[in-house]
């Protein structure tokens, strides 16, 4: 992945506020270039310690990727007030932008 795309994965991450999620696509619709899985790979290779809203990150279906990282994911967005419907998927008045 090129920095310049990877760079700005990032600076859209790092703008989306508490309490609010987006998807792996509209971060790649804010990009020159990304495609969903580009933003799911940047997310994974994000070092230890770097402090961005990995968390708030969701698919289009309103619901947390399948990934290691999904229950901490969960607990996290759960203490900023964000609240899972019975099948799992995030309200839709939470979606940022």
């Amino acid at each position: 992945m090129k920095a310049a795309l990877k760079e700005q994965i990032l600076t859209v991450l790092a703008e989306i506020p508490p309490g609010r999620v987006t998807t792996y696509g509209r971060i790649a619709a804010m990009t020159e270039g990304a495609t969903p899985r580009l933003v799911a790979r940047a997310l994974r290779e994000l070092p230890g310690g770097h402090g961005l809203p990995w968390f708030r990150v969701i698919t289009a279906s309103r619901k947390l990727a399948d990934h290691p990282g999904a229950d901490e994911q969960r607990r996290r967005l759960i203490d900023e007030g964000v609240a899972f419907d019975v099948r799992g998927r995030v309200s839709p008045e939470r979606m940022w932008p």
